[in-house]
């Protein structure tokens, strides 16, 4: 999981500051999540794969299909 966030930081060209701030945290904190250091919380996933437009399955790696299932 914390990879693939990482990796859909990095294809939108943003930097760890730039999602941090969208997500109301520190820089810090959300880098603790990138790096496994933290758990992701329920409310912080919701929200980056709404931004990211992606299923909550595909950042935790159960899938590698980015789409939601309809």
């Amino acid at each position: 999981m914390y990879k693939r966030i990482r990796d859909l930081r990095e294809d939108k060209d943003l930097n760890q500051t730039q999602i941090a701030g969208m997500l109301g945290m520190s820089q810090t904190g959300y880098s603790k999540y990138e790096t496994g250091e933290n758990d992701v919380p329920t409310e912080v996933l919701i929200k980056l794969a709404d931004f990211y437009n992606v299923s909550i399955d595909y950042i935790l790696n159960r899938t590698d299909n980015p789409k939601f299932n309809k």
